[in-house]
C-alpha cells in the first residue's frame, strides 16, 4: 500500500512575516523557509505506518519553486522514499493543489493520501477536503489518532465538542491536526541518505492543469499595534468600559 504526502515550503514559524512596502504581500526575499509544521506531523505519521508494515512505500510531493526541493529532502530525510516536485513560480490555490494532487495520487496508485489541515502561510484549510472530493475518496479531517484495520481506517478527530472518532473504507484522504504525533529529527546519516533518493521533477502543464489564480490580492496590511492594557478599580468599571469604549457588549 502506498500512502502520498503532499508537503508545502513556507515561511518559518519562528520568522515574523513582513508586509511588502507597495501592500502587494507578504515579502519573502531573504527569508528562512522551512516546512509547514502540520506537513511535519503527516511525513510522521506516514513513516510510522511504514515502520509498523501497513505501508510499503512513502512518496512525498511539494507544488513550489525549485527551492521546494529542499523541502522535499528534509522529508525524504524522516524516512520517505522518493519525491515529486511540481515545479512553479506561480502562486498555487488549494484547487489547482488538490487537481495536481489527484492526478499525482492516480498515477502512483496511492491507496491513503495525508497531509497537514492546513498551512501557516495561507490558513486556507481547504485542500484535503477538495482532493478527497476530486477523487471520490472518504475524508477524515483533523486527525489525532490514525489506526489502520484491514481496508479500514479508524480517525479520531478534533472538533470543536471534544473528540470524534469515526472509520473510514480507503482509499481515504486524512488532514492531521498538531497533537497526532511528534515528528523526529532526522539524523546526518538520514540526511546524506536523502540526497540519493530520487526527485521527479513535472510542472501543472503535465498534469493538464490551469493554475491560473481565481483570486486577487487587492491589499496586504500589518495587523494594528495593540494598545497597553488598563487596570480596572470595579466589575462596574469593566463593564462600562467594555461596552462604552471597546463596544463589545
Amino acid at each position: 500500500m502506498k500512502v502520498l504526502v503532499p508537503v508545502k515550503r513556507v515561511i518559518d514559524y519562528n520568522v515574523k512575516a513582513r508586509v511588502k512596502a507597495d501592500g502587494s504581500g507578504v515579502d519573502l526575499a531573504n527569508v528562512k523557509m522551512s516546512m509547514n509544521p502540520f506537513d511535519e506531523i503527516s511525513v510522521e505519521q506516514a513513516v510510522r505506518m511504514k515502520e509498523a508494515g501497513v505501508i510499503t512505500e512513502v512518496i512525498i510531493a511539494s507544488i513550489g519553486p525549485a527551492a521546494a526541493q529542499e523541502t522535499i529532502r528534509t522529508a525524504l530525510a524522516m524516512g520517505g522514499d522518493r519525491g515529486v516536485l511540481v515545479k512553479t513560480d506561480q502562486t498555487v490555490e488549494p484547487l489547482a493543489v488538490a487537481k495536481i494532487l489527484k492526478e499525482i495520487a492516480t498515477k502512483e496508485g496511492a491507496e491513503i493520501v495525508i497531509l497537514g489541515k492546513q498551512a501557516i502561510d495561507d490558513d486556507s484549510n481547504q485542500t484535503g477536503q477538495m482532493l478527497a472530493a476530486l477523487l471520490g475518496w472518504s475524508q477524515a479531517t483533523f486527525a489525532s489518532e490514525v489506526k489502520l484495520d484491514g481496508g479500514k481506517a479508524e480517525v479520531t478527530r478534533e472538533v470543536d465538542g471534544g473528540l470524534q472518532t469515526i472509520k473510514v473504507n480507503l482509499p481515504t484522504v486524512i488532514t492531521v491536526d498538531l497533537r497526532l504525533n511528534e515528528p523526529r529529527y532526522a539524523s546526518l546519516p538520514n540526511i546524506m541518505k536523502a540526497r540519493k533518493k530520487p526527485i521527479e521533477e513535472k510542472t501543472p502543464e503535465d498534469f493538464g492543469v490551469d493554475i491560473t489564480p481565481r483570486l486577487k490580492v487587492l491589499k496586504t496590511t500589518e495587523p494594528p499595534t495593540r494598545s497597553a492594557g488598563v487596570k480596572v478599580e470595579s466589575v462596574q468599571e469593566l463593564v462600562a468600559k467594555l461596552r462604552n469604549e471597546a463596544g463589545v457588549i
